[in-house]
C-alpha cells in the first residue's frame, strides 16, 4: 500500500526462543482506525509491542512514514510519532493524574504545548479535570483507561496504538471509551486498535485484521469482516 503511514512486512517475533508471530504483514494509512482482532494469546499484543519498539522481531521488516524502524528503541519510537497504549493500562499508581499527563509529554520541551495538550486531554476527558490531582491509583477503572489513553495522547503522536481497551471494564464504559477513540480519530490522529471485543472494534474500525496463532488469517473492509460467516461464528457467537 504505496500510501502506507505504517507498514509491517513478514514479521516474527519470540520470546525466550519460543515464536509467537509468525509472518504478520499489515498496513496503516493515514487518518484510518485499523483494527487487529482475534482471540486471547493470538499474538495481537506482541505484534503492538514489535511496532512499538518494545520487541524486536526475529524477522521481518517495519516501517513508519517510509522509514525502516524495524530495530528501533522504544523509547525513539514516541518521538517519531508513535504512542502506545499497553493493555492493562500501566499507570504510574502514586503520581496524581496531572503528573501521568505530563509524563505522557515527557519528549516535548515547549511548556506552552504541553498545557495546551493538557487543556485538550481535559477537554476530551472532563472527568479527569475534575481528579487532576488525585493519585492515579485512586481511580475507577474506567477512569485509569481514560487516563491512559490521555497520557498517550499527550506525545502528539501520528499514530495512537491501543492494546485491549475495553479490558475490565463494564460495558457502558466500553461504548464510551470506544466513542472517544471516534472522536480522537476524527480530529485527525491515526489509530491501530487491538481488542477481543470483536464486533465493537470491527464497527468502528475502516479496515480489520485477523490474528490467529500469530498469523493473520483473515483482513479486509472492517464491514466485510463483521458479514464473514466465518468471523460471525468464530468470535462473535453467531
Amino acid at each position: 500500500m504505496n500510501n502506507a503511514m505504517l507498514e509491517i512486512e513478514e514479521v516474527h517475533c519470540a520470546y525466550d526462543g519460543v515464536p509467537v508471530v509468525h509472518g504478520v504483514s499489515l498496513n496503516v494509512c493515514q487518518g484510518e482506525i485499523v483494527a487487529i482482532v482475534g482471540a486471547n494469546g493470538a499474538g495481537k499484543s506482541t505484534t503492538m509491542k514489535a511496532i512499538a519498539g518494545l520487541v524486536h522481531p526475529t524477522r521481518g521488516r517495519i516501517r513508519f512514514l517510509g522509514e525502516d524502524v524495524t530495530r528501533t528503541p522504544g523509547y525513539a519510537m514516541l518521538a517519531k510519532g508513535i504512542s502506545y497504549v499497553p493493555e492493562g493500562r500501566r499507570l504510574f499508581a502514586k503520581l496524581s493524574v496531572r503528573e501521568n499527563l505530563e509524563l505522557g509529554a515527557y519528549t516535548e520541551k515547549n511548556r506552552a504545548v504541553i498545557d495546551r495538550r493538557l487543556e485538550e486531554v481535559f477537554t476530551l476527558f472532563p472527568i479527569l479535570a475534575d481528579r487532576a490531582g488525585q493519585v492515579a491509583e485512586t481511580l475507577s477503572g474506567g477512569e485509569q483507561q481514560m487516563c491512559a489513553i490521555a497520557r498517550g495522547l499527550m506525545s502528539g503522536p501520528k499514530l495512537l496504538m491501543l492494546d485491549e481497551l475495553s479490558l475490565g471494564l463494564m460495558p457502558a464504559l466500553v461504548e464510551k471509551v470506544i466513542a472517544t477513540v471516534v472522536e480522537i480519530n476524527r480530529k485527525g490522529t491515526t489509530i491501530l486498535l487491538v481488542e477481543q471485543m470483536v464486533q465493537e472494534a470491527l464497527e468502528i474500525a475502516n479496515r480489520g485484521y485477523v490474528l490467529q496463532t500469530g498469523r493473520i488469517v483473515q483482513e479486509g473492509p472492517a464491514k466485510e469482516l463483521l458479514a464473514s460467516d466465518t468471523v460471525r461464528k468464530a468470535y462473535l457467537g453467531l
